[in-house]
């Protein structure tokens, strides 16, 4: 149980790099977009999209981590929490909680979800395979 506890960090440390990567790639291509603008306020963008976009659909996405490879789970993990976020806060929304609060709690909660069902995953794949 704790070499599969290791295993799902490993994983998850090996492809952050690579997101780490690709923050760097669209840092760039933002730099070359927008050249007039300052690094603080690209690295801010950037940063920004990915907290709202990226980080929740890898951290969904994860469920399929033995059926897709990283670059499919981190495409369409975009598709599906831009789907999942607007939804959801539309109707957060409704409910009462004001706007202000959607771009912290959402993709937080995505990401905890996700993480949350991939660690459940693991660990119930290690209990019947015993």
């Amino acid at each position: 149980m704790i070499v599969l506890r290791k295993e799902a960090f490993d994983l998850l440390a090996k492809e952050l790099k690579y997101t780490g990567l690709l923050i760097m790639a669209a840092l760039i291509i933002f730099k070359i977009a927008f050249f007039k603008e300052n690094l603080a306020v690209l690295l801010r963008n950037v940063l920004s999209l990915f907290w709202m976009f990226v980080l929740p659909g890898y951290f969904i996405m994860l469920y399929w981590a033995e059926k897709l490879d990283f670059m499919e789970r981190f495409i369409i993990g975009i598709a599906l929490s831009a789907g999942v976020i607007g939804i959801s806060s539309y109707y957060i929304g409704l409910m009462g909680l004001n706007m202000r609060y959607h771009a912290f709690i959402l993709p937080f909660l995505l990401i905890l979800t996700g993480f949350i069902v991939f660690y459940n995953k693991k660990n119930n794949y290690s209990k019947e395979h015993k």
